[in-house]
């Protein structure tokens, strides 16, 4: 009797077969996913977020000016008196003469500053958004027009003037005492409200170097930036002075080194990683540490103390025949509470959530961390520098 015949599966189903594809696959996507994750810089930012060319930057202008046509939320005369001492000299300009000693209730008036940021390579004709606040007692801005204001930079001279309609994005109102406000009421905004006058020159296309500098000083960046741009734009280019400047040699043609800064503010610098610090600001008890925090193995005890005193009034009734005279004392209770608080271990951590974790099992409040983490700096166990704001 012959034994059935028995079918044998594919060479490409068998075990051994499904093994090595299946481990073929696998090998291959751990290539796609290594070489995708090469592809992409660690902490990497264009040179145009971490520099900026030294010169190149915006320009503070400031002016002063009187906001009109108010619905009598203007400034006050007895409080302002120079509301109405500007008012006087822009009527005089305008050839209105004012009778001496006359006293002007004025109400839809109100003195302001008007502050503005002309950027660079600003040209006259051009227009700027501006920013207007009040100086007096003025209650709202709401519906005002200001008055054409000369706006001057640090030098004094004028580089833009300033005139349009408020936009006040709050809203108020008030009636038999009760007020009720949403927002900010006496300072608004007037979008393209400016007009350059005067151009603020720029040492972009003086010489044969630029300067960039650095937002933050590291040398690390510093070194980076130098190499990335003799990279893309040949050896000697660009040089790094020290942790936050770096010069580069670009064309002396105007239309070149534009093309030249176009090119290499858009190229990728490796960012190192940033010095290890931890921000405390104490009047909020806000606490803000980077990923660099580590600490080193430390033990920890935290308790809290408080003192509570209590004063109750009591009344002294002297004797029937005596001549003293009933007085009210108080009688105070002073009472000291410590809480016991465990001395925890805190192990070495070397990553930012290990450090957070730590500082959690304390069962502090961020109150209680500002001094924790300042003794932990004294005793040399946290890794990090501390900057109170």
């Amino acid at each position: 009797m012959t034994s059935p015949h028995r079918l044998r599966p594919p060479a490409s189903l068998r075990p051994a077969a499904v093994s090595t594809t299946l481990r073929r696959t696998c090998l291959l996507w751990l290539a796609l996913v290594a070489l995708l994750w090469s592809a992409i810089p660690a902490e990497a930012a264009r040179l145009k977020e971490i520099a900026a060319v030294q010169g190149v930057r915006s320009n503070q202008l400031v002016g002063y000016g009187l906001v009109v046509g108010l619905d009598g939320t203007g400034d006050q005369n007895t409080s302002a008196p120079f509301t109405t001492q500007s008012l006087s000299a822009m009527l005089q300009q305008l050839g209105v003469t004012v009778p001496a000693g006359s006293s002007m209730q004025l109400k839809n008036v109100a003195a302001v500053l008007v502050t503005a940021s002309l950027p660079a390579f600003a040209q006259p004709g051009q227009t700027i958004d501006i920013n207007v606040s009040s100086l007096g007692n003025a209650k709202s801005l709401r519906g005002g027009t200001l008055i054409a204001t000369p706006l001057k930079g640090a030098d004094g001279e004028v580089y833009a003037v300033a005139q349009g309609n408020l936009v006040v994005s709050g809203a108020g109102a008030s009636a038999g005492g009760s007020k009720v406000q949403i927002n900010h009421l006496s300072a608004g905004r007037i979008p393209d409200g400016a007009t350059v006058e005067r151009a603020v020159p720029t040492p972009l296309n003086q010489g044969d170097m630029l300067q960039l500098d650095l937002n933050a000083s590291d040398y690390n960046t510093a070194r980076e930036v130098a190499r990335v741009i003799n990279a893309k734009m040949g050896a000697g280019t660009a040089q790094a002075v020290d942790g936050r400047v770096v010069r580069v040699r670009t064309p002396t043609d105007p239309d070149a080194r534009v093309s030249f800064m176009a090119d290499i503010e858009n190229l990728q610098i490796e960012r190192a990683e940033p010095a290890a610090k931890v921000v405390i600001n104490a009047r909020t008890g806000s606490i803000v540490m980077n990923q660099a925090v580590t600490i080193a193995a430390c033990a920890v005890a935290h308790g809290s103390l408080s003192v509570t005193i209590s004063s109750t009034p009591m009344v002294s009734q002297p004797n029937a025949l005596a001549t003293g005279q009933t007085q009210v004392v108080e009688k105070s209770d002073i009472t000291i509470k410590s809480e016991p608080g465990a001395l925890i271990t805190l192990p070495e951590s070397a990553q930012l959530a290990d450090v957070v974790k730590a500082l959690n099992a304390l069962g502090a409040t961020p109150q209680d961390l500002l001094a924790i983490l300042q003794a932990m700096k004294s005793a040399g166990a946290l890794r990090a520098e501390l900057e109170v704001i």
